[in-house]
This record gives C-alpha cells, sequence and structure tokens, in this order.
C-alpha cells in the first residue's frame, strides 16, 4: 500500500486541487479529512505519512485553524508550501435561480473573500460556516443550504450547476497551503527558503515584541508572517508565529534562533522549507554583515582576539 497524505476534505477542495499539484502525489495515496484537526491528527499517530492543509490567505491572512493546532500538541513539521490562486463559484441545485437562495455556506475563510459580492448581489441571505468549500457543496447537494461558494471545478462532483463565476472580492487572491509531517531533518537549502518558529515571551514588558523582533532585524533577516495566537492562560497572553526569509543552516537564519532561544519562555521551530513564490533569492539582496561568510569572518576575528593574533 503506497504512503498516505491525508488533506482537508472532502474531494473537490481548493486544498485537494493544490495538494495536486506536489509531482510525489503520483505515489501518495490522497485521503480527504473532515477537518484541519483531523488531518494533523492523522500526521500525530502514524496514520498518515503528511497532511497537507491551507495556512494563509492573501485577503485575511493566517488561517488560525491550522496555525492554533501547529501552535499546541505533539510537534510537526513543515516540509513544502504551495500557492494558490483562488476565485470561487456560486454552485446551487439545478434550476435554482438567484432569488431563490436563502442560504449560503462555505469555509470561513471564504467570506472576507466573497464579502462584497454578497452584498451587492444576495444582501439578505443567512451564511453558515461549513468544514470546508467542498463541504459546503455537498450539503447544497444534500438540500441543508441553497448554495455555496466553492470552486467551480466541484460542480461536477457534487452533481451541482455554477449560477455564478469568477467571484473574488480581492484581485489575484492567493492561499498558501502546507505539507505537514513529523518532525525530522529539514530539507537542504535551497538559496529561496522560509523558516517558520512560534515564540511565547518570557514575561510582558514595554517592548517586549520589539526585543524578540530585534534578534531578527539585527541580523538582516526578513520576516513574512508575524501573527499573534493566544495562549489560553488568560487574556493578553500571546504566543507569535513567525515566517521568516532564509532557512536554519544559514548563519544569520541560526543565530537570530539561538537570541531568541535565550531570551524566550518557548521557541517551537516548525521548520525551514522552500519558498513557493521565488526560484532563485538574490544574495546580493542581503544587508551588508549578514551573509554566510560574514558571520564566518566575525567568528574567525573572535577566535584570533582570543589567540592574541588580532
Amino acid at each position: 500500500m503506497p504512503a498516505s497524505y491525508a488533506y482537508l476534505g472532502p474531494e473537490g477542495t481548493f486544498t485537494e486541487v493544490a495538494l495536486r499539484t506536489l509531482p510525489e502525489t503520483a505515489t501518495r495515496e490522497l485521503v480527504p479529512y473532515v477537518s484541519v484537526q483531523s488531518a494533523l491528527d492523522a500526521v500525530r499517530t502514524g496514520e498518515a505519512e503528511a497532511a497537507f492543509v491551507p495556512i494563509e490567505n492573501s485577503v485575511e491572512g493566517g488561517i488560525t485553524t491550522t496555525l492554533d493546532e501547529l501552535v499546541a500538541g505533539q510537534p510537526l513539521m513543515i516540509y513544502r508550501e504551495v500557492l494558490l490562486s483562488i476565485t470561487f463559484a456560486l454552485l446551487v441545485r439545478p434550476g435554482t435561480k438567484l432569488s431563490d437562495i436563502k442560504t449560503v455556506t462555505a469555509h470561513p475563510a471564504a467570506q472576507p473573500q466573497v464579502r462584497n459580492w454578497l452584498k451587492a448581489h444576495l444582501p439578505d441571505v443567512a451564511w453558515e460556516s461549513a468544514a470546508s468549500n467542498a463541504d459546503g457543496a455537498r450539503l447544497v447537494q444534500e438540500g441543508r443550504y441553497d448554495a455555496a461558494f466553492a470552486g467551480e471545478f466541484a460542480a461536477a462532483k457534487y452533481g451541482l450547476e455554477v449560477l455564478e463565476a469568477d467571484i473574488h472580492d480581492a484581485e489575484n487572491a492567493q492561499t498558501r497551503f502546507v505539507l505537514v509531517g513529523r518532525p525530522a531533518r529539514p530539507a537542504a537549502p535551497t538559496g529561496a527558503d522560509k523558516t517558520s518558529v512560534v515564540l511565547w515571551q518570557r514575561d510582558d514588558h514595554p517592548g517586549a515584541l520589539r526585543d524578540l523582533l530585534g534578534e531578527f532585524a539585527t541580523r538582516g533577516v526578513n520576516l513574512m508572517l508575524l501573527q499573534s495566537r493566544p495562549t489560553g492562560a488568560g487574556i493578553g497572553n500571546y504566543c507569535f508565529c513567525i515566517d521568516a526569509e532564509g532557512h536554519i543552516s544559514d548563519r544569520r537564519v541560526a543565530d537570530a534562533l539561538m537570541g531568541l532561544k535565550r531570551s524566550c519562555l518557548q521557541v517551537r521551530y516548525l521548520g525551514s522549507y522552500p519558498r513557493a513564490e521565488v526560484e532563485v533569492a538574490d544574495v546580493d539582496a542581503l544587508r551588508p554583515g549578514t551573509s554566510d561568510a560574514d558571520f564566518v569572518a566575525a567568528a574567525d576575528w573572535v577566535a584570533r582576539c582570543q589567540d592574541g593574533r588580532f
């Protein structure tokens, strides 16, 4: 039996479409799960080799369900990311007209991406959240709701019609998906990588977040995502999910992580992996003094000073 990849299902989700862009899926069994939590739990229990889930969209930012699952529980690690351009279709049972629609459903992350369209075309409909956009299509098929926002490709799967296509409030909207597995040695750096971590402050004090971000800034490490998530320990207690440019094997990134490990209550490493949006990083774009060669030269200078060879 081939190794399996879990993904947010059922069949016909944007997640499945993005997952199938990975070449290795040709040799994997792709298994849909009802939620992000259940897909990631399948990895934790060994039921699946990896899970593929949405983690961020360009309209609303981080997908909180995924972030919270990576923050808590048995550690997991990100190995790949995929960007998918997103546009929605309004799917209905055959014969349904726009004036017939009283209820509509989709994944919660879809609502901010079609909010203005809804206001303009269906201002009085009741919105109900579904576990995924494809699950919303399934619920429309079963008669639970009148319409669903999903990928146009899901219509045939669930015996629905596309009443409206190419629906989006923001041009060029994208969703980022990640392939998550159990912790292991990260893949070798490509020169165009991203490192993800979660940080917990040791204590709350003026400038605490600035101090954490300063560990990256002073080493010339650019941040690509910063999102706070409540720890559950009470109002005002947060951890911080961060994506940084670079790989843990890059001296500037490793040095920043060492600084954070010294100053934070806890640091959870979520992996270093190839960035989806670029093919080659511009090494010349690094700030002066932050390349691996600069760190090696500085360490050598300190060693010579210690030996009295300066």
